[in-house]
């Protein structure tokens, strides 16, 4: 008997990555065809001041994926609800298999529409990572109202989850709409032992990459990571296929390092977010406002990509149409890499909503 086994695993890549079929062959070897169904983005659009540009619509949009031209499927701007911008996706000429394209989102009801007007970040998955190591002693509470301040400015539908690392990640809240469980972890941590940054920081991505919706992850570092194994390329990576934005609050401690402060701007940068370096415990609290503010700006897109051989890193460029917003700044992630599932993996759900399963056939 034959068996055919039928993979379908969600990746948020900004992007949802729906694995086809693969076939075992001889030697227990095996292929994997992969096709992405579905990549969002989230964009922030400002003006040579730094304001936020607001009003924007889906034609004022110009994506590319290694160059080729795509076409926005969903479009949504700043807290609104999305919507569908073409009926049907997932083929160069519109059509698909199904009826119409997949709706990510209906009108609201009266109830939700009023959790939409009271929060910037419905449907908003935010992960926040803080930093317990020894280099927090002197800092530590003022720190932790920060967070605390941030934590409860996150309201609405958005989920928050909490975490601390030292050498080692505590998960202390798991992702939860309970404002009042995650301040009760943010209260109870304590400073412990070196910073192992970039390990904690790739875990809390694999975590942010099993969940379906926006996943954002704000960090709070104190100093320079000096206990990890992981590379931070590594972590930017994955974060950017996983469509995971990572923005980063740190202190000046981190800047005595410059590698430190460089590593930390360019893994913001390339994930969408950015990187924030506070003075004094003011300039922390600001920062994370900041950050409120960025999410309540962002234009969430998506498409569906047009056929594309290449298999590793895809290169995403969004740009504005009009003659009169070139002056405008646009960040937004800068592409993904195709995320494979090997023969190995077929028993656990990975990435996101979707479930890894596997069927017999005659």
């Amino acid at each position: 008997m034959a068996k055919k086994h039928l993979i379908s695993c969600l990746v948020f890549a900004g992007l949802f990555l729906d694995a086809g079929a693969w076939t075992g062959a001889q030697n227990d070897e095996a292929s994997i065809r992969v096709n992405v169904n579905l990549v969002q983005l989230g964009v922030a659009v400002t003006d040579r001041k730094g304001n936020y540009v607001t009003g924007l619509r889906p034609q004022d949009f110009v994506v590319t994926e290694d160059r080729i031209p795509e076409k926005i499927a969903t479009f949504e701007a700043g807290g609104e609800s999305s919507r569908s911008v073409i009926k049907s996706a997932g083929s160069a000429d519109g059509s698909s298999g199904q009826s119409d394209a997949e709706q990510p989102s209906s009108e609201p009801s009266n109830s939700t529409a009023s959790q939409m007007l009271a929060s910037p970040y419905f449907d908003a998955n935010v992960f926040i990572l803080f930093d317990t190591s020894n280099y927090m002693y002197r800092t530590f509470v003022y720190a932790q109202d920060a967070i605390a301040d941030f934590v409860r400015s996150l309201q609405g539908a958005s989920k928050v989850a909490f975490y601390s690392y030292s050498r080692d990640l505590s998960r202390a809240a798991a992702l939860t709409s309970d404002r009042s469980q995650v301040l009760r972890s943010v209260r109870s941590t304590v400073a412990g032992d070196n910073a192992a940054l970039y390990d904690s920081l790739l875990l809390t991505v694999k975590d942010a990459a099993r969940i379906n919706g926006r996943k954002v992850i704000v960090v709070f570092s104190n100093g320079p990571d000096n206990a990890s194994l992981v590379p931070p390329e590594d972590v930017a990576e994955l974060a950017q296929s996983t469509g995971t934005i990572i923005y980063m609050v740190s202190t000046a401690q981190a800047q005595i390092e410059p590698i430190s402060t460089a590593v930390f701007e360019r893994m913001s940068k390339a994930t969408g977010g950015k990187a924030y370096f506070a003075k004094t415990w003011k300039d922390e609290t600001q920062a994370f406002a900041s950050i409120r503010d960025d999410l309540a700006h962002l234009y969430f897109l998506s498409y569906y990509p047009q056929p594309n051989s290449n298999r590793g890193w895809r290169t995403i460029t969004v740009k504005l149409a009009g003659k009169d917003m070139q002056t405008y700044r646009v960040r937004t992630r800068d592409g993904y890499r195709l995320q494979q599932t090997k023969a190995s993996q077929v028993t656990s759900a990975i990435f996101g909503s979707g479930e890894v399963k596997s069927q017999d056939t005659p």
